[in-house]
């Protein structure tokens, strides 16, 4: 294991640092690793959990929620899942999946405090894989559950890639993108402006890349490929590691806790797929982003987090129900 800085260690202590950070202890079947936290704002009964994307970024690319979650009065954790930039990085392969990583954010929930009187749960693409199968578990702990930009089957997911990106792009372009992936030569610099060119800043976010917020370009540079390719396979264009046959559409009737799903017009995730999530829940509501794609917190900010700050709002305050949109 390398510990990501020199006041990491395997020691097991949960230690509080600095400006609200703290690294707590995640005993896992390869040992104890220790991952970061980031608390902000002071809120008994509405208290969010950030699960980022990736698998294997990092938690920088939501700091979009500076600029909103403060002002609407809403407690919230950043953290950096097991094997991601702030937390320990072990290499141990046999740590990278899904199951782990819920009973890893089940260990956080607890040495945070959160409960059902507080806990909102929000998950942003993998994030929202690990929240839903997290609310599959264990939703007798959760208050709220936000599903933002993923979709419930990785199936469909890569359907819609195949039926629906894929022919809306230079057929040219997507022919030289392909020959380098039949190739495996991912890390080719040709492959990767071509996939900035023709996916990324279409349905990644839909900004020129030289505008891309300082958080966003930190959050690519330390993705962990040691985990996000096992997981997700190496091709930009859909799914192909070890969640290829994830499939949870089935039991999506199962989560009866307030459930807010959020999707995006030009994401990489079916929007219909989506709203038909929210209606599929027992308690659901559905956020459309008319001008958003996958990161939607920037490029449809003010209707991303309005939409968020209300359901988090309006399930604290009793006023949610299944009808209410």
């Amino acid at each position: 294991m390398q510990p990501t800085s020199a006041y990491l260690d395997c020691s097991g202590r949960d230690d509080v640092l600095s400006g609200g950070v703290r690294m707590i202890p995640i005993n896992t079947p390869k040992g104890v690793y220790r991952v970061w936290t980031k608390r902000f704002g002071n809120c008994p009964t509405m208290r969010m959990l950030l699960l980022h994307g990736g698998p294997g970024a990092t938690h920088e690319y939501l700091e979009a929620c500076d600029s909103f979650l403060p002002g609407a009065g809403i407690e919230y954790y950043y953290y950096d899942q097991l094997g991601s930039h702030y937390s320990d990085q072990p290499d141990e392969p046999d740590l990278w999946n899904i199951e782990r990583f819920v009973d890893e954010v089940e260990q956080v929930r607890q040495a945070l405090g959160l409960d059902r009187s507080n806990f909102f749960l929000y998950g942003q693409s993998w994030g929202g894989i690990l929240a839903l199968e997290y609310a599959l578990a264990h939703q007798e702990h959760l208050k709220g559950l936000i599903i933002s930009n993923m979709m419930a089957s990785i199936p469909a997911y890569n359907e819609y890639a195949q039926n629906v990106l894929m022919p809306a792009m230079d057929q040219a372009a997507l022919a030289e993108i392909k020959s380098y992936e039949a190739a495996g030569d991912f890390t080719n610099p040709r492959y990767m402006e071509l996939l900035m060119e023709q996916h990324y800043v279409h349905h990644v976010l839909r900004m020129p890349l030289e505008e891309w917020p300082d958080p966003v370009q930190r959050g690519f540079n330390h993705i962990n490929p040691s985990i996000y390719v096992p997981m997700q396979g190496p091709s930009e264009l859909g799914a192909s590691g070890a969640l290829l046959h994830w499939d949870r559409t089935a039991d999506l009737g199962r989560i009866s806790v307030p459930t807010l799903v959020i999707g995006a017009q030009h994401d990489t995730m079916d929007p219909r797929h989506l709203e038909w999530m929210a209606g599929a829940v027992q308690r659901g509501r559905y956020l459309d982003c008319p001008e958003g794609s996958h990161l939607a917190m920037y490029d449809d900010q003010q209707v991303y987090f309005r939409g968020l700050i209300d359901f988090v709002h309006d399930v604290d305050a009793g006023r949610f129900s299944w009808s209410d949109e």
